[in-house]
């Protein structure tokens, strides 16, 4: 497979930023906001634009960690996990703003996972969505509030999002892929 990156760690820290000053000046305040990480890649994205925020406004928005692996509409193609990490929201999400925060936006399909998972935990006043990267394709009525870089693709590349705190290094590739079956988990 061939890959390229396309975000380095100072990128990726540039958009990280930028999506922070983005949040603070359309909210105003962090006092209703709940910021909520997509499992595995959005919650360390979620902690670093609290981080930013942070130094920006000296506020810290609780951060919850969802795990969307029961919501899927792929579930049944997917492969049995060993066990399902739990979901970790520490407030009530009845009336507040939600800040959902995931890697990479692609089909949509994970989105409305998150959605429906988010709702069935409560009320939210509102969802916003942040991602690292849009890449298009889109398969439901989703858009991101807050976009870190639109990466157009086509269908047999997939866009590999690698962490610090997941994966030992900060950077964005694009992997040209053999086939479909890759692409399951980057919806």
């Amino acid at each position: 497979m061939a890959e390229k990156v396309i975000m380095a760690e100072k990128d990726i820290r540039r958009a990280v930023v930028r999506i922070a000053h983005e949040i603070v000046e359309r909210n105003k305040s962090c006092g209703n906001l709940v910021f909520v990480g997509v499992r595995t890649r959005g919650a360390p994205l979620a902690r670093r634009i609290i981080e930013a925020i942070d130094t920006l406004n000296n506020e810290k928005p609780p951060i919850g960690i969802l795990d969307i692996s029961l919501y899927r509409d792929d579930l049944p193609y997917l492969d049995p996990k060993p066990g399902i990490p739990p979901t970790h929201i520490p407030t009530d999400i009845t009336g507040k703003c939600v800040i959902l925060v995931d890697d990479v936006l692609y089909t949509g399909r994970s989105t409305r996972a998150a959605m429906d998972a988010l709702i069935d935990l409560g009320r939210p006043q509102s969802i916003q969505l942040a991602v690292l990267v849009d890449r298009g394709h889109r398969e439901l009525p989703i858009r991101a509030d807050y976009v870190g870089k639109n990466i157009p693709t086509s269908r047999d590349e997939m866009v590999q999002v690698r962490l610090r705190e997941t994966d030992g290094r900060d950077e964005v590739a694009i992997v040209k892929s053999a086939g479909e079956q890759e692409f399951i988990g980057k919806q």
